[in-house]
């Protein structure tokens, strides 16, 4: 089993990477509040909660199937299942995003248009990443360990790209007002990203 062990380890890390751009979904700031605003958080807020945790929930089943005695078809199978949980969640908030309409700031049609585009994105590229562990040859210990250290490499850059539009969703009021709702607080909280 030693050839996919550390390729395994390192998805989780890339992972886990990954998994901050959900709870970056959760701004910092002051008490003026904007009753419009307010209610616009709070939906988005709600929403994003439950996805938040499925994505905690599917990065923590890869972390734990990064065990030494996890056999290739255990790895492919909760990968798989891992990535779809991630899209779903994805595509959830950008609908919930959608739903909510544009935030009641300047420019929050196309700050909210952007992060739907960015958070649809996100979802496709897990969706993808799913169709790739699938497709993964559990059978030649050199091969998977080859495509996880593929996926692995596309989970880092998807990681490090795409929370651009939701930041800039995120900036001033819209955090603010995202910063006041508990379920933002939750959301974050639970994963142990710190709040500002």
């Amino acid at each position: 089993m030693e050839g996919t062990k550390p390729v395994n380890k390192k998805l989780a890390a890339a992972l886990s990477g990954g998994a901050v751009l959900v709870l970056a979904l959760s701004g910092c700031g002051g008490d003026d509040g904007n009753e419009k605003l307010d209610s616009w958080a709070k939906e988005v807020c709600d929403a994003v909660q439950p996805q938040a945790k499925k994505i905690e929930a599917a990065n923590a089943s890869i972390q734990k199937e990064t065990s030494d005695s996890s056999k290739p078809e255990e790895v492919r199978k909760t990968d798989a299942q891992a990535f779809q949980d991630m899209s779903d969640a994805y595509k959830a908030i950008g609908s919930a995003v959608t739903k909510a309409g544009p935030p009641d700031v300047e420019n929050g049609e196309k700050k909210q248009q952007d992060a739907v585009k960015e958070l649809n994105s996100i979802s496709a590229a897990y969706a993808s990443l799913k169709k790739q562990v699938d497709d993964l040859d559990t059978k030649d210990q050199g091969k998977f360990a080859d495509g996880l250290k593929d996926i692995a490499t596309e989970l880092d850059k998807l990681g490090k790209s795409g929370n651009d539009a939701l930041r800039t969703l995120e900036e001033g009021e819209v955090g603010q007002a995202m910063a006041r709702q508990s379920s933002c607080k939750a959301a974050t909280g639970s994963a142990g990203v710190p709040q500002g």
